[in-house]
């Protein structure tokens, strides 16, 4: 197996750790949005678990959405559901928080704990897709 990014190497350490069999895999093309992921895994655009950060403006504390590559986040929706408006987190934010760049987050194994909401679209699918710390690495997940 090719060495890993640095990065990726850590989401693989975190699977590996909890004794998960799963393995991030590096592709030749971007999976920086869930339709390049999709295109290049060969996947459904829903089968794309879409990590996205966003700020909880009173707080300031990030709040990671875990969506399928078709849906859009209601932020208004959101905001209503945790009594406190959210936003979009700019790069360094995201960077600060998670310890990834924007379009390699995964949903775990972040540089702190975050609050997670998971859209529930996605537990219709037997495998879904997640990045894996760098823009063009990913790992399956049964879901």
């Amino acid at each position: 197996m090719d060495e890993l990014k640095n990065s990726a190497q850590i989401v693989q350490d975190k699977l590996a750790a909890r004794g998960l069999p799963n393995q991030v895999v590096e592709l030749p093309d971007s999976t920086r949005t869930a339709q390049e992921a999709a295109n290049t895994i060969g996947c459904e655009i829903s089968q794309i678990a879409k990590s996205i950060i966003f700020r909880r403006k009173a707080a300031d504390l990030p709040l990671l959405i875990v969506a399928s590559g078709t849906n859009r986040v209601n932020e208004r929706a959101i905001s209503y559901l945790l009594n406190e408006k959210i936003g979009k987190a700019d790069a360094d934010f995201v960077r600060e928080h998670t310890g990834y760049v924007i379009g390699g987050v995964p949903p775990f194994a972040h540089k702190e704990s975050i609050e997670t909401l998971i859209d529930e679209e996605l537990m219709k699918y037997e495998v879904i897709w997640a990045a894996a710390g760098h823009p063009k690495a990913v790992f399956s997940i049964n879901a």
